[in-house]
C-alpha cells in the first residue's frame, strides 16, 4: 500500500498549476478525507465535481475547469507570448474530448487534437494551439502565429512536418518559417508574395539585422512599439549606414501595416518600379 504523501496538498496543487483534478490527487495517495478537509477549511475550492483549485488560482484555468473545456487557439497563443494581431475579446477554447461542456461564453473548437491531451490538461500545448489557430484565423494572422512559435523555439519545423495535420494546418506546416522576428514581418512578406521577388526576413547587413530585404537592395524596416528612445536612435543610425552602402530604406509602422496597407504597398510598388531593389 502506498504511504500517504508528505507534501501538503496545497503545495502539490500549486505544483500542478493551481487547478487540479481530484482524481489525480487521489491517485497520488491523497485521501478523500484530506481533500474534503482542505475544501472545508478553504485551502482548496471545488470548482466542479472533479476539479479543485487554490484560492486565487489563474481565473482562466478555473473557468476552463468549471465549464469543461481547454484553453486553446488565439487565447492560448497570447498566453504563451506568441505574436497575435489583437487580443481576442471572447476566449477561444477546445473541447477536451470527453465530458460535457457547460455553456462557456467562448468560441469552442471541436477538432481532434494532433497531440493527445492528458485529462489533467486545461491549456493546450503548442501543437494543438497551432492546429486550432489554423482552422480559426485568417491565413496571414494564423501564419504569423505559426512563424512566432517557430521563432520562439516552442516547436521546430521538422517536428511540425512529421505530425498528422489535417485541413488548413497542412499548409501552415509546409510554409511556416522561424525567420520573422514579429508577426508584422510575416504579414508583410505574405501580402507581397504576388510580386514574385526574393523577399527575406531578418537578414544581417552592416552588423545589424534588417526586418525585410526585397531583392538585393530594398530594405524595409517595420517599427513596433519598442522603437523609441535609444532603440530609435540606433535605428536611424543604421538606416544612414545602409543608405551609404547603396541600399534604399523604407520604414513603416504597425498602424500602416495593419490598418493602412494600401499606403505601404504603394510605396513598395513604386520603389520596385524604379529598380530600387536591384544592385
Amino acid at each position: 500500500m502506498r504511504p500517504p504523501p508528505t507534501l501538503p496538498i496545497t503545495d502539490r496543487a500549486s505544483q500542478l498549476g493551481g487547478v487540479v483534478r481530484a482524481t489525480s490527487l487521489l491517485e497520488q495517495g491523497y485521501s478523500k478525507h484530506r481533500l474534503a478537509r482542505a475544501v472545508e477549511e478553504g485551502a482548496l475550492v471545488r470548482v466542479r465535481r472533479n476539479w479543485l483549485a487554490l484560492p486565487g488560482a489563474d481565473p482562466h484555468l478555473v473557468a476552463a475547469a468549471r465549464t469543461g473545456v481547454v484553453l486553446s487557439c488565439i487565447t492560448a497563443a497570447e498566453r504563451a507570448k506568441l505574436w497575435v494581431a489583437e487580443r481576442p475579446g471572447t476566449p477561444h477554447v477546445a473541447y477536451p474530448g470527453s465530458g460535457r461542456v457547460h455553456g462557456p461564453t467562448a468560441v469552442v473548437h471541436w477538432q481532434r487534437p494532433v497531440v493527445p491531451r492528458h485529462p489533467d490538461v486545461l491549456e493546450d500545448g503548442t501543437e494543438n494551439v497551432l492546429m486550432t489557430v489554423a482552422a480559426c484565423q485568417p491565413y496571414e494572422v494564423a501564419r504569423a502565429v505559426w512563424d512566432s512559435a517557430l521563432n520562439n523555439r516552442l516547436v521546430d519545423a521538422q517536428t511540425l512536418r512529421r505530425l498528422p495535420w489535417t485541413g488548413a494546418a497542412r499548409r501552415f506546416a509546409a510554409e511556416a518559417t522561424p525567420w520573422a522576428d514579429s508577426g508584422l514581418e510575416t504579414i508583410f512578406v505574405v501580402r507581397l508574395r504576388w510580386l514574385d521577388l526574393p523577399i527575406r526576413a531578418q537578414i544581417w547587413i552592416a552588423g545589424h539585422r534588417v526586418d525585410v530585404l526585397i531583392g538585393e537592395r530594398l530594405v524595409v524596416q517595420i517599427d513596433g512599439a519598442h522603437h523609441v528612445g535609444p532603440q530609435r536612435t540606433s535605428d536611424i543610425s543604421h538606416d544612414a549606414e545602409l543608405m551609404l552602402m547603396g541600399y534604399h530604406v523604407i520604414r513603416v509602422g504597425y498602424a500602416q501595416v495593419m490598418h493602412r496597407w494600401e499606403e505601404v504597398q504603394e510605396q513598395i510598388m513604386r520603389a520596385v518600379a524604379q529598380g530600387l531593389h536591384r544592385a
